[in-house]
């Protein structure tokens, strides 16, 4: 009988850092032998952080990769051995690899076998793929190590297994959307209980530009029963032993009190915005705040991420704001806590406006003069952003950028955009979910009951509303979720039952705002089919 002491370290490790990293990644192998472990398990590439792009393009970036790598080893000792993900350079060719860190010096590596390139996944543009498994014993446990996508595939796993594997040992970097967990867990499970194999996969967490991790390490037995979940967005360092005679774990992990769909992808939002401020070493934010329900979910996401001191909140009125508008934007900006500034923008509007009179005039007022007000505020929140260094987020979401109802130069004016990936109905979902999560009470609401009830508008003509130009947002994106995620053709969504006029004029309008996409700023991804990464659509296009 032989039992392995396992440590998994869910950690963010930020792309580039080597330096950090490496600081961190020693840290935690203290940890992880004052805890009793005598193997801890990094995530993949988790000396350099994933994905780290282009930077692999530079032989000097490599030669500080495998410099580190070397100062990490020195970290082991014959109590304690790390499995780490990095990079590997030999004879001129790169591959994603994994190497065992004991007796203070690189061991045995392991290349990766299945490179994916799908999706957000371009890893055959760096890396070559490697061949061969690796099994060994470790404290009396026969393991063996892949990577990510070895396991999303049949072959690694089976040939891991009849070389006498009994516990798989997987580090990884897998994105985050919607639904990503479930879907790790069944195949798993099913990977486990085909080969008759135990499994300890490690997963990294944190946000890197448009992407999040989320964790959600797991520990799954011989039969395919979950051992242990860890939870999504949190940083943790997890302990747990392998017994080879029982084949079973023995783990205590903390369990989240909240693991809905609208709990988890919030943590993420929070996650993206903080993140994304902090590794680009911003002192704060300031936003756009209309009165609406985008605007001022964002503003409560963003005092999550960073508190209320690195928070600027701006009302920017003209003519056709409301009342209420005003006065529930202040009633949350108060409520939160943040700098609360208002810059009345009527009369840069009316200059704008007759500077512009003799060359429009006979013309009839349209989106124009709307667009106008949109970009005026866009000039002001910049010039904030100038004098005092704090980045503007912009505020709208995936349905509004699906169908072009943003104004380019306007309020897509910005450096992050936390809702650019949630459709406008789960933006409600998420509005009523944060003011029921402390308690649910008038006292908790963050954001005022009146602002997600009210019917959306951009508020820059008057009475104006977004089901003025658009259908019903349930409908919306229902016909947005089939066309973008599911990628069903017009005919298909028509044939679901779907209005048919409706569908062609939602269908063109995607396709004719592909360049202000384009020109969009990042925003973290958390549908299975985000524009930019996921979706790769050319601007100038005759495919209809």
């Amino acid at each position: 009988m032989s039992k392995l002491a396992l440590a998994l370290a869910q950690f963010d490790f930020p792309v580039g850092d080597l330096a950090g990293n490496g600081a961190k990644i020693r840290e935690l192998i203290a940890q992880a032998k004052s805890g009793g472990a005598s193997l801890v398990l990094f995530p993949e590439l988790a000396l350099c952080g994933y994905p780290p792009e282009d930077l692999l393009l530079q032989p000097a970036f490599i030669d500080a990769c495998d410099e580190e790598l070397e100062r990490v080893a020195a970290a082991t000792d014959g109590e304690i051995g790390a499995y780490l993900g990095h990079s590997e350079s030999s004879d001129d060719v790169l591959y994603n690899a994994g190497s065992l860190l004991v007796d203070g010096e690189v061991g045995v590596t392991y290349r990766k076998q299945e490179l994916p390139n799908y999706a957000v996944f371009d890893e055959r543009r760096y890396f070559e793929t490697g061949s061969d498994s690796i099994v060994g014993d470790i404290d009396g446990v026969n393991v063996a190590l892949l990577i990510c996508e070895d396991i999303w595939e049949d072959a690694p796993a089976a040939d891991a297994a009849e070389a006498g594997a009994e516990l798989l040992l997987i580090i990884n970097a897998s994105p985050y959307h919607v639904g990503q967990a479930e879907s790790r867990e069944r195949l798993l499970c099913r990977r486990a209980r085909e080969n008759h194999v135990a499994i300890a996969y490690v997963n990294c967490v944190g946000g890197q530009d448009d992407l999040l991790f989320d964790g959600g390490s797991m520990l799954i037995e011989p039969d395919g029963k979950v051992a242990a979940r860890a939870p999504q967005f949190v940083e943790q360092l997890l302990f747990a032993d392998y017994d080879n005679e029982t084949r079973r774990f023995t783990v205590d992990w903390p369990q989240p009190a909240d693991t809905s769909t609208e709990a988890v992808l919030y943590a993420g939002l929070v996650t993206g915005v903080r993140d994304y401020v902090a590794k680009n070493h911003f002192p704060g934010v300031l936003l756009g705040l209309s009165g609406g329900i985008d605007s001022a979910l964002v503003l409560a996401i963003a005092v999550d991420a960073l508190g209320a001191d690195k928070v600027t909140a701006v009302m920017l009125p003209t003519r056709y704001t409301s009342d209420l508008s005003l006065r529930e934007a202040k009633a949350q900006a108060d409520r939160l806590g943040v700098d609360y500034q208002v810059i009345a923008i009527e009369s840069a509007y009316e200059t704008v406006r007759d500077a512009l009179r003799p060359i429009f005039e006979g013309r009839a007022e349209d989106t124009t003069e709307e667009n106008m007000q949109a970009r005026i505020r866009g000039v002001l929140l910049m010039a904030l952003s100038n004098k005092f260094g704090r980045m503007v987020l912009t505020t709208g979401n995936k349905s509004e950028m699906a169908v072009g109802y943003c104004t380019l130069y306007g309020d897509m004016c910005g450096g992050y955009a936390p809702l650019k990936d949630v459709y406008k109905t789960m933006v409600w979902q998420l509005s009523r979910w944060r003011n029921a999560r402390d308690g649910g009470g008038e006292d908790d609401w963050v954001i005022p009951p009146v602002v997600i009830d009210r019917p959306p508008s951009a508020e820059l003509r008057n009475e104006q509303t977004d089901q003025d130009s658009l259908p019903p947002y349930d409908i919306l994106d229902a016909i947005l979720q089939r066309f973008i995620e599911k990628q069903e053709s017009d005919n298909e969504i028509i044939a679901a039952g779907f209005d048919e006029t409706i569908v062609r004029k939602v269908l063109r309008l995607v396709l004719l705002n592909e360049y202000k996409r384009r020109q969009s700023a990042p925003g973290p991804r958390v549908s299975s089919k985000a524009f930019g990464r996921d979706r790769r659509f050319p601007i100038t296009s005759g495919w209809r």
